[in-house]
């Protein structure tokens, strides 16, 4: 029925997740009748793209949707190693996506690898860097256990000198701009922002940037 509502709506572009583990849970756990993988809702939206409801029921109007597919330059947490995620990776994209979007990374190195390791697998699909700037001295610490990412040693380095969230916030906001520069000097084919709690800070990256 959701797809039915976007395909009403004229939305014909997905990102499609899994999405995340409860708060309260150590490993994901879907709902009844839920995809405990982002492949299997995939092939759910192919067959609706064929003419199929989940169940084989025919659709009167196929649908005509495109999708990207999340990636992960330093792992997803429940891969064993970055190998078998790349092979996750490239496995949604036989299966159509047309586009990566990482997760939120701090060390450009990291998703320079990641690309390189993606394309030697026959990964050619564009990979979108995702960024966020940190915006709260919470964040040293939340952000690498949350999102299991590093924080580069010279962030670091300037982040715990700061003594209030507007001094961090200062420093991501400097930080995620030599990202960008450095990423689109690249040629990344785009950016991805992550807005949460950083709202603000993105608005002033994008009119440092752009």
């Amino acid at each position: 029925y959701v797809l039915l509502d976007l395909q009403f709506l004229g939305i014909e572009n997905l990102l499609v997740l899994r999405g995340d583990k409860a708060r309260d849970e150590k490993a994901f756990r879907p709902v009844a009748d839920g995809y405990a993988h982002t492949t299997e809702l995939q092939e759910q939206i192919n067959a609706f793209n064929e003419g199929r409801f989940v169940d084989g029921t025919p659709i009167a109007v196929p649908g005509n949707f495109s999708y990207g597919v999340a990636c992960y330059p330093e792992k997803h947490e429940e891969a064993p190693n970055l190998t078998t995620d790349l092979q996750w990776f490239k496995r949604k994209v036989e299966l159509g996506a047309e586009y990566g979007v990482t997760q939120l990374f701090y060390d450009n190195a990291a998703y320079f690898r990641f690309v390189e390791q993606a394309r030697a697998i026959g990964i050619n699909v564009p990979i979108i860097p995702g960024i966020k700037p940190l915006s709260r001295l919470s964040q040293l610490t939340a952000v690498p256990r949350i999102f299991h990412c590093d924080l580069p040693e010279d962030l670091v380095r300037e982040a715990v000198k700061c003594k209030t969230d507007a001094d961090i916030a200062a420093l991501g906001v400097e930080w995620a701009e030599m990202q960008c520069r450095e990423l689109m000097a690249h040629g990344v084919p785009s950016i991805h922002f992550y807005t949460t709690s950083a709202a603000q800070s993105i608005r002033e990256v994008a009119q440092r940037i752009y």
